[in-house]
């Protein structure tokens, strides 16, 4: 089976060591690469291609929704999960993308395994 590459994309360095280590453990075909920011993950996405993004819904650069627009707009295949803390969406940022066709929005603190099986799901339907 061939490397499965998803690209983290949170402001928390933290977050990304931890989602790292917890997929890299939870599925030895995961290839896990980590950005701090909307523009570092689309430069990555552009340069490199990706099998899937995870990324946070806020960011100091630019938002999920602007993310989300933005790698549709290049490649409307890969399957993107957003990942938020708020209950609250004051920007309506998780409206906007899910009216866009984000299909899967999952709140921090989230279950791992319920994660890695929503990835690997993505991952198999492209």
């Amino acid at each position: 089976m061939s490397t499965k590459k998803i690209l983290v994309v949170d402001d928390e360095p933290s977050v990304l060591e931890y989602l790292k280590l917890e997929l890299e453990e939870a599925d030895e075909d995961f290839e896990v690469v980590t950005a701090l920011t909307g523009y570092q993950a689309l430069k990555y996405i552009f340069n490199n291609g990706i099998g899937l993004l995870l990324t946070d819904i806020a960011m100091p650069d630019m938002d999920g929704y602007e993310l989300f627009k933005r790698i549709r707009e290049h490649n409307e295949k890969i399957p993107i999960i957003m990942m938020t803390g708020f209950g609250y969406d004051p920007n309506h940022v998780v409206v906007n993308t899910k009216k866009a066709g984000l299909q899967d929005v999952i709140f921090k603190p989230f279950d791992s395994e319920k994660l890695i099986k929503l990835i690997n799901k993505r991952l198999h339907e492209n």
